[in-house]
């Protein structure tokens, strides 16, 4: 029997800070019919919230860099450290952009399978080091992204979303928000 783990905290935001969370929740709800349960335990620190939401918000608009390399980082990124909400709503949002998931699926252990722009390539890998081997990053990582013609702010970036989706992954994980409808 797989029992799900209930939550080690319940998400209730402070009580001068509700009607600041059910704002913000309802921007969301608006937006993509529902309140992911990965919010839901951020209400605990509603500035904490508006952060992530405003690093969330930043690569939405990217100019630059694809939604699927983003949402493939993110995959990718949840899949190293096994956390199941984040491996499930990013297949679910790469299915949205019409990735193969098939494809998404066998880029976990090989990364040339992911279902991106041969010249993405480079900043996936660049942005996978960065967080399983930040000390094995070197200049060779840097230029093979740069003759695909990205800059050091798309460099950047790529490991920013990556250690971004870490940070957020560890508080799911820790906080036993591994599902969405752990907080049903």
């Amino acid at each position: 029997m797989n029992e799900q783990v209930r939550p080690l905290l319940q998400p209730v935001p402070p009580a001068e800070d509700a009607g600041r969370v059910d704002a913000i929740f309802a921007g969301i709800k608006e937006r993509f019919g529902f309140v992911p349960d990965g919010l839901r335990l951020y209400s605990l620190s509603p500035a904490l919230l508006e952060n992530f939401l405003a690093n969330v918000g930043y690569f939405m608009a990217h100019q630059r860099l694809s939604q699927k390399l983003l949402g493939m980082i993110r995959y990718l990124g949840s899949a190293r450290v096994d956390c199941a909400f984040c491996i499930d709503f990013n297949e679910a949002y790469l299915a949205q952009l019409g990735a193969d998931l098939d494809q998404v699926r066998a880029a976990r252990s090989d990364i040339t399978r992911a279902p991106v722009e041969p010249g993405e390539l480079p900043l996936l890998r660049l942005a996978m080091k960065g967080l399983e081997a930040p000390e094995a990053v070197g200049e060779a990582d840097l230029a093979a992204a740069r003759a695909h013609g990205w800059t050091d702010r798309d460099l950047f970036d790529v490991v920013a979303i990556a250690a971004h989706n870490r940070f957020f992954t560890t508080l799911l994980k820790t906080f036993k928000v591994e599902h969405q409808g752990a907080y049903a």
